[in-house]
C-alpha cells in the first residue's frame, strides 16, 4: 500500500537558501494534493540572558518585544513566500492555496518541529540543512540530525547549496 501524504510540515530557518528545500515541499504537495504547514522557530532566550535583561527591562516589555518579533517574522515569511512563488512556482502556481498556515514561535527548533509535526498530523517533514559547526557537524546540522533521529514519520533533509543560489528567499526589505 502506497503511503498517503496529505500534510507536509516545511520547517525553515529563513536562511537565503532555505527556499531550495521549500521547492521540494511544494513539488511533493503538488504531486499528492497535500496541504503545507510552514514552521519557523525562533531560538528561545536562555535563562541567563533573560535574567540579565530583566535588570534593565521589565518582564512585560520583554514579552511585548517577543510578540512583536514573532509577528514580524510571520509577515516576513509570508512576503518571502509570495516573492518566491512569483519567481519559482511555475510548476505549481497554486502552492499558496495549499498553504494551510504559517507558524512562528519561540522555542527549541528540533523539539518544536517534532511537536508541530505530531500536533498538525503531518505525514512528512521537509527541511534543509547547512551542516554548520564542527567539521560541518559531520555533514548534517544539529537541528536536522535531532529531528531525523527522533521523528516518528518520514523526514526529507535537503542539503542547501553553499554560497548564493538562484533559488533563494530574498529579503530585499531588510
Amino acid at each position: 500500500m502506497e503511503p498517503e501524504i496529505k500534510r507536509i510540515l516545511y520547517a525553515t530557518d529563513l536562511s537565503p537558501n532555505s527556499a531550495h528545500a521549500m521547492l521540494y515541499a511544494s513539488k511533493i504537495a503538488h504531486q499528492n494534493d497535500a496541504r503545507v504547514v510552514v514552521l519557523h522557530v525562533i531560538e528561545k532566550m536562555s535563562t541567563s540572558t533573560r535574567s540579565l535583561l530583566s535588570y534593565y527591562v521589565d518582564d512585560e516589555e520583554i514579552e511585548a518585544k517577543n510578540k512583536e518579533r514573532v509577528s514580524y517574522q510571520t509577515e516576513r515569511i509570508r512576503k518571502r513566500l509570495d516573492r518566491l512563488c512569483e519567481r519559482e512556482c511555475t510548476r505549481d502556481p497554486d502552492f499558496l492555496k495549499r498553504l494551510e498556515r504559517i507558524e512562528v514561535r519561540e522555542g527549541y527548533p528540533a523539539d518544536d518541529i517534532l511537536k508541530e509535526a505530531e500536533a498538525s498530523g503531518s505525514d512528512l517533514i521537509v527541511m534543509g540543512t547547512h551542516g554548520k559547526g564542527n567539521l560541518e557537524n559531520t555533514f548534517m546540522g544539529s537541528v536536522a540530525r535531532r529531528v531525523l533521529r527522533n521523528a516518528s514519520l518520514p523526514v526529507l533533509i535537503v542539503p542547501l547549496p553553499k554560497g548564493s543560489s538562484e533559488i533563494t528567499f530574498r529579503d530585499e526589505s531588510i
